[in-house]
């Protein structure tokens, strides 16, 4: 792990971050046909996540200082549109109170890279953060990753590695969907 070192930055270089949207997309691009809720950014939507300064950026480099992978990590709530900020406020009021509820967005390895340091050397920086703060942080894993992939295993285990933390479920939802192939009672008579 030493040879990778991490930066937390409140901005990507444009050629970062065209770099790393063909590997987010390379990433999550699968997931628009294997999950129900849209899992993937727009373009546009990455973007600003990598220039807004309110979204930390935690990029796993090279020593050569190229970058290989990058987690984001916010405290304004409000920069993720598919969560609710209000549910955390009451949910951990007093970490409401110091401004301690994070939210983890995403986080991306370089496919030559998947199976090295990168992704613990990250987690590594961000778990520094959230002790420091004695933080709330939540993040969320689609069913299809948690389960082909076991997600929600591998993140508990990097955190219990790192610090003493309590993980739960805090909420789920399901989708559902009907398939009409006939009048039912009615048809035929």
């Amino acid at each position: 792990m030493s040879e990778l070192h991490v930066t937390v930055e409140t901005s990507v270089p444009e050629p970062q971050i065209a770099r790393f949207q063909a590997v987010y997309e390379e990433a999550f691009g699968p997931l628009r046909t294997t999950a129900a809720a849209r899992q993937v950014l727009h373009p546009s939507e990455f973007r600003a996540e990598m220039v807004d300064p309110r979204i930390h950026k935690h990029v796993a480099r090279l020593p050569s200082g190229e970058p290989i992978g990058v987690t984001t990590l916010t405290r304004c709530l409000e920069t993720v549109p598919w969560i609710s900020p209000e549910y955390f406020a009451a949910r951990y009021p007093e970490h409401a109170a110091r401004d301690a509820v994070f939210y983890a967005g995403f986080t991306l390895v370089a496919p030559g890279a998947r199976h090295g340091a990168a992704f613990h050397v990250m987690i590594e920086s961000v778990v520094r953060v959230l002790v420091a703060e004695r933080a709330v942080v939540g993040w969320d894993i689609c069913s299809y990753n948690n389960t082909r992939f076991s997600f929600a295993d591998g993140i508990r285990a990097a955190l219990d590695e790192r610090a003493s933390v309590d993980v739960a479920v805090e909420d789920s939802q399901i989708y559902y969907a009907a398939r009409f192939t006939g009048n039912g009672a009615t048809e035929g008579g």
